[in-house]
């Protein structure tokens, strides 16, 4: 068995230098007063030792933990997992640990886990939701570090929360369509009373608006659901549509076998789009075309907005992030090579 070699630690630097361990902190924090001579000599061996700060050892010279918290109601959930690797990826690149308190679906325990990342004294703390169809009480008055919301809304505008762009989200899919050359479209999509349904909705039919043209029929409400888009699949007609927007991938997922069990060809005579892009954790490969929130990205973005509130550059409201359509067999973009991606 070879030799297992030995963490450098601060004690080594300030031997090998000469001086003391506190004048080692000192210079390497950059902080204090010294001969310039001396300085130099200490990063030199340091240098020579390849000498890295231990985190933990940072934590108790500067008084902060480099530790965040994550705060969710379902971090194995399906929107909240690739948040959650996108804050991991970004908060790693700085050299922060992260601890997630996990409230499993109960809200009852909530204070328990706020009560945890306080003893732990986090340096901040990002809430992870699983959408916009409901606000979570501000949690921000209980710790007393900067907080970020991602993919979760506060019911305090003061709060910094970040989203999705559900508006850009809709205008993408109206200039795809539009793009493939349809103009008699319907939109079936979830509760009016979702944010996130009346932003993709507004964006949608503003688009069209822009072009001159009305949806070919009114909006259709259900849920988020495939039972419901089997069930809007049959309320449609297809004589007066060739092409349909769903407020999600399920949607259209039991839209489309709804369509094509009444011998209507997709895409060939309606084509479809969804919301979610869930072809990117393997399922129906490249059928759906579909708009990517890119979940990942908005963790990335999350966790960098709360560094940038650690530093003393805290900000407000709401912020949008990108999302982008991934072009599939449903609307035509993609030529249907092989059926095992019908949905049926």
């Amino acid at each position: 068995m070879g030799r297992v070699e030995q963490q450098v630690t601060m004690r080594d630097v300030a031997a090998v230098a000469g001086v003391s361990v506190s004048t080692v902190s000192r210079a390497l924090k950059g902080s204090g007063r010294m001969a310039e001579g001396t300085r130099r000599r200490i990063l030199e061996a340091a240098d020579r030792l390849d000498f890295h700060p231990n985190a933990l050892a940072q934590s108790f010279a500067t008084g902060r933990s480099l530790t965040v918290g994550i705060l969710t109601h379902k971090a194995a959930g399906t929107f909240a997992t690739p948040v959650i690797t996108g804050i991991m990826q970004t908060l790693s690149q700085h050299d922060i640990a992260v601890v997630v308190y996990d409230d499993q679906s109960n809200p009852a325990s909530r204070p328990e886990n706020l009560r945890r990342l306080r003893a732990r004294h986090v340096d901040g703390v990002i809430v992870v939701g699983d959408g916009t169809d409901h606000s979570f009480h501000s949690v921000a008055h209980a710790l007393q570090v900067p907080v970020v919301y991602a993919f979760a809304v506060s019911e305090d505008p003061r709060d910094q929360m970040l989203l999705p762009d559900d508006r850009a989200a809709g205008v993408l899919a109206a200039e795809h369509l539009l793009a493939m050359g349809r103009t008699r479209i319907a939109h079936v999509t979830a509760n009016a009373s979702s944010r996130a349904v009346r932003e993709r909705t507004e964006g949608f039919v503003g688009r069209l608006e822009e072009h001159g043209l009305e949806l070919a029929a009114p909006v259709q409400h259900g849920d988020w659901t495939r039972a419901w888009g089997t069930a809007a699949g049959e309320l449609l007609d297809p004589a007066t549509i060739d092409a349909v927007f769903c407020g999600n991938d399920f949607i259209a997922l039991g839209l489309v076998p709804s369509l094509v069990r009444r011998g209507i060809r997709v895409p060939d005579d309606v084509a479809v789009i969804g919301y979610d892009n869930w072809a990117k954790f393997g399922l129906l490969d490249t059928f759906l075309t579909t708009i990517d929130p890119q979940l990942d990205l908005l963790g990335q973005r999350a966790a960098g907005r709360l560094v940038e509130a650690a530093t003393g550059e805290p900000r407000a409201g709401v912020e949008t992030t990108e999302v982008t359509l991934v072009p599939g067999v449903s609307s035509g973009a993609l030529a249907d090579r092989d059926e095992r991606f019908y949905p049926i």
